[in-house]
């Protein structure tokens, strides 16, 4: 079976194209700009070869339609027409309380996904457009949601809820809802396959460090807290994301500095995190050559409090597991950053968590256990793989459903 995995954002489209027989990508790339000037599409084939398509691309049914236009290229494609296409799987962000895991995507369940647009009005509503397009552009096509919030959703009702008024629970559905879902379960699922552990019999923690980052503690293969909350602003600290925060900032600096809610909106998602704090970027690599080569102060403060607030969510999660035995790291930072990872877990030896500078030090983009023979806490680097989830959620789906109609 083949299957398209489309990731919609606002002016972006992520897309690869798998074989689930052959369990291999045979493309990927990424659509930019989309809507604005400048718009390009970049393919990646099988063998490592890149080639970038210039093109005006007003919307995401115009992208869509470019990159299956590329997928079915005699020179570049990997699909000898759109009939090769069996499903395509999205990445939905928030599925709110209703969807517990993957779905079909019928009228039921896009109605349900647009309702969800609200809590997270950044994300849902370019999620909608890639469905859409594809319901355009291939009439009759099987189509997924696996959604960022599903695998929280076994969070019990005093890790998710917030201390205010339960009324506006009721009414407005306000709690904690997590987010990086899939790849919390992909990396938890993988570890637990390289220790050859079962993973219902593990206590985990799983950080997922990129330019967004959250963490998550895993008990019997269930997620029982997360660090993203109703919006993925709460937690650690990101990019250009706050983090954690007071709530009495916000009313002080909405009137200090007399901002709408729309430009603090801007202010917390976009110019705080790393790049507020350092004034020098939102990428790692840039953060540590400014604060390790140039002893830049306000970098070195930023790593400082970024590895603070890890180290509290480890402390605050072991003790909600009652243990722990494994640690995961992943995400772009996670997974090439052997640096971060060592300062993480440097003075960590109370919860039995010791790595191996040999196996640690060098370590990049690569599966490994970094702990060493002693440590009682399994430290484990593991590249996430979201896409795959997507596809291996969309095959499950749509085989049920082909045996559904066998059998009737």
């Amino acid at each position: 079976m083949k299957i398209l995995v489309l990731n919609c954002g606002s002016s972006s489209i992520k897309f690869q194209l798998w074989d689930m027989q052959q369990h291999t990508c045979n493309a990927c790339g990424i659509a930019e700009k989309v809507g604005l000037k400048g718009s390009f599409v970049k393919l990646e084939k099988p063998n490592g070869d890149k080639v970038r398509f210039e093109g005006e691309i007003i919307d995401h049914q115009t992208g869509i339609e470019y990159i299956l236009g590329i997928l079915t290229s005699t020179k570049h494609g990997s699909l000898a027409s759109l009939d090769d296409l069996d499903a395509v799987g999205h990445r939905v962000a928030h599925g709110g309380e209703h969807f517990k895991g993957s779905a079909f995507i019928d009228q039921f369940a896009l109605d349900e996904i647009e309702k969800c647009s609200e809590l997270a009005p950044l994300h849902n509503p370019a999620n909608l457009k890639g469905i859409k397009a594809m319901m355009q552009l291939i009439p009759g096509i099987r189509q997924v949601a696996v959604f960022d919030t599903a695998f929280h959703q076994t969070m019990p009702e005093h890790a998710y809820m917030y201390a205010i008024p339960y009324s506006l629970y009721n009414k407005y559905r306000i709690r904690r809802y997590g987010f990086h879902g899939t790849s919390h379960w992909y990396i938890s699922k993988e570890a637990c396959r390289l220790l050859n552990v079962p993973i219902g019999k593990q206590k985990i923690i799983t950080c997922h460090l990129g330019n967004g980052a959250s963490m998550c503690a895993i008990e019997g293969g269930k997620s029982i807290d997360t660090s993203m909350g109703f919006t993925p602003v709460e937690g650690l600290i990101m990019g250009t994301r706050t983090g954690d925060l007071d709530i009495g900032v916000v009313n002080f600096i909405m009137d200090k500095e007399e901002l709408g809610l729309s430009s603090l909106n801007t202010v917390f998602n976009k110019q705080s995190g790393m790049l507020g704090i350092t004034g020098v970027s939102s990428d790692m690599r840039e953060i540590e050559y400014a604060a390790y080569t140039e002893k830049n102060e306000r970098a070195l403060l930023g790593l400082k409090m970024y590895f603070y607030r890890i180290k509290k969510y480890i402390g605050s999660y072991a003790a909600a597991l009652g243990g722990l035995d494994i640690l995961i790291f992943s995400g772009g930072i996670g997974e090439n950053g052997p640096g971060t990872r060592a300062a993480i877990c440097e003075k960590l030896e109370f919860l039995g968590i010791k790595i191996d500078p040999s196996k640690n030090d060098n370590l990049r983009g690569k599966e490994m256990l970094i702990s060493t023979g002693d440590s009682r806490v399994k430290v484990v680097v593991m590249p996430t793989n979201e896409e795959l989830v997507i596809a291996e959620d969309t095959l499950q789906i749509v085989s049920a459903l082909n045996e559904t109609v066998i059998k009737n």
